[in-house]
């Protein structure tokens, strides 16, 4: 019994002595998960005025950038700022500024803040038929026309016939700029044919003679714009890259990009480039004017 006995205790210390541990780690690696693949597909939604210079962007940007996907939605400036404030957005298209209740608002619901980001510069135009006689007008003359004091042309040199209407939904940036600089917050006229698209207003004075809109100055195929007084005993000034970028044109405007903090990644990338002198051509070519250069 002794003899079993002190071979069962050698045996133990062979198995003990023979034991395999687990290999060591490599030199240098870690036991974190590694990092998430970086984002390949950025999401850009909101302003109809801005929908074709961000597709324009984002079809530049993709070409030159094989394997990323930027995809850009209208549906207006409101609604883009909804999409960033719930994060469904990685960027929002605006083009009028963030309201403070807003930023509020992603704050509170995003913990970050929003970053305003200017992308571009458009001269809101006023769009008139081709075959009106028309060629200028004043901001309080113009007022009266959207809050339906004045409802004939001749009132304002043109033909003795009921002026017709259009603009934009009340979630449009286009709008709201509208409202704040041109009719100083007073209410539309009840006459104002709401339509969904800076596009659809321009289709709309492009077939009617007595029609007038207004929007961005990119959508001005087969219409035309008049030129614009800051009041009644100013110069009219007509919409252009000039005039826009030194603020002579009295309804000239920024147009922004907003995010829920500071960019990072592929967002601050693609913003990096449209502000780029190569994203800044393609302003131009879509009828809009780039930034003013500091």
């Amino acid at each position: 019994m002794r003899l079993f006995s002190l071979a069962l205790i050698a045996t133990g210390l062979l198995i003990g002595c023979t034991r395999t541990d687990p290999s060591p780690a490599p030199a240098g690696s870690s036991s974190a998960p590694a990092p998430a693949p970086e984002k390949t597909t950025l999401s850009v939604k909101g302003s109809d005025t801005m929908v074709i210079l961000g597709q324009r962007w984002a079809e530049t940007y993709m070409n030159a950038n094989p394997g990323v996907s930027v995809q850009v939605t209208g549906g207006g400036s409101g609604t883009g700022i909804a999409a960033l404030i719930n994060g469904t957005t990685d960027i929002c298209e605006a083009s009028r500024p963030m309201k403070d209740k807003e930023k509020d608002d992603t704050q509170a619901k995003r913990g970050a803040r929003a970053v305003e980001i200017k992308v571009a510069l458009d001269a809101l135009a006023v769009y008139v038929n081709e075959k009106n006689p028309i060629k200028e007008i004043s901001i309080p003359a113009l007022s009266k026309i959207y809050k339906g004091e004045t409802t004939s042309w001749k009132d304002v040199g043109g033909a003795n016939h009921a002026v017709v209407l259009y603009g934009r939904e009340n979630n449009s940036g286009t709008y709201g700029y509208f409202k704040e600089h041109v009719l100083e917050n007073k209410d539309f006229a009840a006459g104002v044919q709401t339509l969904a698209g800076t596009s659809a207003v321009a289709s709309a004075v492009k077939g009617d003679a007595f029609g007038i809109g207004y929007g961005g100055i990119a959508y001005l195929e087969g219409i035309r714009a008049l030129k614009v007084k800051k009041d009644d005993t100013s110069d009219a000034i007509a919409p252009s890259l000039e005039t826009a970028q030194s603020g002579t044109y009295p309804i000239a405007r920024f147009l922004y990009f907003y995010t829920a903090g500071e960019p990072t990644g592929l967002a601050k990338r693609f913003i990096d480039w449209v502000k780029s002198p190569d994203g800044q051509k393609v302003i131009e070519l879509v009828g809009y004017y780039p930034l003013p250069k500091t």
